[in-house]
């Protein structure tokens, strides 16, 4: 092998290692911007499914009459769970806030008994909840009132709608951005080969088989790099929930095959299109301008 075919061969290899680390680098951002988006779905339902409300009983209430309601509103499309606090549980619990026993100074319990409900994510926003307080309070005259933070609610389900926004507008530039980054590097290294395609138009070689080495090539570059980009989203979910445990309730199996899948769709098809329009430049191209470019 010749010195000068050694050279050349190794400035294919240093220019395939480079454009293949920066498509992983491009992916692994757009990665995680997917993975962004998805949390924000599963973090929106987790904060939803957690903000409960208090259905406060009366006094009258009789034990099995409590079981009743509770078993009810187990079986109510709308609830996720429930747990009855007892006037006793309420005034300890009251007391760790305060620090002060309320029957202390009163010479009695204030406090009323009461079941804490917490919703399904779909339920969980202010016009659901209100039509819930009516039924429950129109069909049981033994509930005095359904205490919920609507200010909460209200934040919470604002805060989702800003956050989708943001990520999805996020999303919308780092594509442009990516395509142009991908596109640049792949332009360069079939910049290397013009004069190649442009011997093998005079020999008669059609567009689509001029087309289909590069094409097939850089399919494999942009999927060697989806897996680089694979590794590095690996590891940084790991640092990332061994830095903050609550993380590991946002994460499951199915939305990282999602985030892995469309990261390898995106290599690839990102690639192709910019190895498509990047060829499609030099088969259009007079020998003269070949020079000048």
């Amino acid at each position: 092998m010749s010195k000068n075919t050694t050279i050349q061969a190794s400035s294919f290899l240093n220019s395939r290692l480079t454009s293949t680390i920066s498509i992983s680098l491009v992916l692994f951002l757009l990665g995680l911007i997917v993975l962004m988006g998805l949390l924000a779905n599963n973090l929106s339902v987790y904060v939803r499914e957690n903000i409960a409300f208090s259905v406060v009983l009366d006094d009258a209430m009789s034990e099995a009459e409590i079981k009743g309601l509770q078993k009810l509103l187990d079986t109510s499309p709308f609830v996720r769970s429930t747990e009855f606090i007892s006037k006793a549980q309420a005034s300890k619990e009251l007391e760790e806030e305060l620090g002060e026993n309320p029957e202390a100074f009163l010479g009695f319990n204030p406090l009323l008994a009461s079941i804490e409900v917490k919703l399904k994510s779909e339920y969980a926003v202010p016009d659901s909840i209100a039509m819930i307080e009516k039924k429950l309070k129109s069909s049981n005259t033994n509930i005095q009132d359904v205490l919920y933070r609507k200010d909460l609610l209200q934040m919470v389900n604002d805060n989702m709608k800003s956050i989708s926004f943001v990520l999805l507008a996020l999303a919308a530039v780092l594509m442009i951005i990516s395509f142009a980054l991908i596109s640049n590097t792949i332009r360069l290294m079939v910049y290397s080969k013009r004069f190649l395609i442009y011997t093998m138009k005079l020999v008669g070689a059609t567009n689509g088989f001029i087309r289909r080495p590069f094409i097939m090539s850089n399919i494999a570059n942009g999927i060697v790099a989806a897996f680089l980009a694979i590794g590095m989203m690996i590891g940084f979910f790991y640092y990332l929930t061994a830095e903050v445990s609550d993380m590991m309730r946002l994460f499951d199996v199915t939305t990282l095959l999602v985030v892995f899948g469309i990261v390898v769709v995106l290599g690839v098809v990102i690639s192709v299109f910019s190895t498509y329009l990047a060829v499609n430049r030099y088969l259009s191209m007079k020998i003269d301008n070949l020079y000048r470019v």
